[in-house]
């Protein structure tokens, strides 16, 4: 089997484990950012994503994208539309041989000749033709649908909760304008379109509270003037306060085993989530901070998975590893024996920090 294979068996595995812990496709148990489903304002109901073309392609007046088929790889969605499959996946941060969703929506790096389906490009600039000559005011991006929606391309951190919560619209629609998949994972360098709300709620402004159209009080500290001369304090001595520090914010993680680090953190798309660091077999992998037993899974070759769940929803996964004598729920201390590094050519430990479902570089925590 193929490092790259091994790699993408190991995430898919990871993933399911993540899934299994309701961490992907429901908040049951689950801050997600004070994200709540049902806090979106009833009222702003999002209209249905625009028709594309036969080939997949919707057009905008500034940009295009492409919807992909059940079974597309992103070079079978390129050469469709005659495009460059190393292109397109360089601006989706994808590989060429990705498989992609059904109706799973890529941005395209330049445009395309239409397909004969909706131009969204000719209707906006009708609709906003229209709207100069009646009001001369251009419609907003709350408009209806033919509107050009709005383009987010997605930071590191950035869920698909989040990003609803940022625009105001409901998780469910950003899932279906995009074709995001049930788990609604969202990817680092990912274009998503926001959906287009059909009936935006007014923002009526109160001017009868404080801070909105009421006069501003006079400070007290304005009244007087300030006296002629102002004498100055000696400062007291320093207390010593830094004695009474705490190390918690400053407080690294443990490395789960002593080693060189034989393969880096290149993130989702450069196929490596976490670090691999080289380890002669047998030798002990210690938890890197204190934590509980989230889940333990076997992976390819019958290695095991061990999942940590640690404070502020971090999680740390330890892969590549047997002898384990832990079970779920368990309560774990820092530089705790979890398992022993499984045989390998080379053997090693695969160690990686994920914030809820999304990885991180594990780098600056230990």
């Amino acid at each position: 089997m193929t490092t790259r294979n091994f790699a993408k068996n190991r995430a898919r595995t990871i993933g399911l484990m993540l899934v299994a812990l309701g961490l992907g496709g429901c908040n049951a148990g689950m801050d997600f950012g004070g994200y709540n489903l049902t806090s979106v304002d009833p009222t702003r109901q999002s209209a249905p994503r625009p028709q594309a073309d036969a080939r997949g392609v919707i057009s905008y007046p500034n940009y295009q994208v492409v919807l992909a088929r059940r079974g597309d790889t992103v070079a079978d969605v390129a050469n469709r539309i005659g495009l460059s499959p190393d292109a397109l996946a360089r601006h989706n941060g994808l590989a060429t041989d990705d498989i992609l969703r059904d109706q799973e929506l890529l941005a395209l790096p330049g445009r395309v000749k239409t397909g004969g389906g909706v131009d969204i490009a000719s209707i906006a600039t009708n609709a906003i033709d229209t709207a100069d000559r009646n009001s001369g005011v251009a419609p907003s991006r709350d408009g209806p649908a033919g509107v050009e929606p709005v383009r987010h391309r997605v930071e590191r951190g950035e869920t698909a909760y989040s990003i609803a919560r940022l625009y105001d619209v409901s998780v469910t629609a950003l899932a279906s304008w995009n074709g995001l998949g049930t788990d609604l994972a969202v990817r680092e360098g990912q274009h998503l379109l926001i959906p287009i709300v059909d009936n935006p709620t007014p923002r009526v402004v109160d001017s009868s509270k404080p801070g909105r159209a009421s006069a501003t009080p006079t400070p007290p500290s304005a009244r007087k003037p300030l006296p002629a001369t102002v004498e100055t304090a000696a400062l007291p001595d320093k207390p010593g306060l830094d004695k009474f520090k705490s190390g918690g914010d400053d407080r690294k993680f443990l490395m789960p085993v002593q080693g060189k680090v034989i393969r880096p953190y290149s993130g989702k798309q450069g196929g490596n989530e976490g670090i691999d660091i080289a380890a002669a077999v047998g030798t002990a992998v210690k938890a890197a901070e204190d934590g509980e037993v989230a889940l333990i899974s076997k992976s390819v070759g019958a290695n095991t998975i061990v999942l940590l769940r640690h404070a502020d929803n971090i999680y740390t996964v330890y892969s590549n590893v047997n002898d384990v004598n832990l079970s779920k729920g368990q309560k774990v201390k820092r530089g705790q024996r979890i398992g022993g590094v499984a045989s390998g050519s080379p053997s090693f430990l695969h160690f990686e920090v994920r914030k809820g479902t999304q990885s991180v570089d594990p780098a600056p925590y230990l």
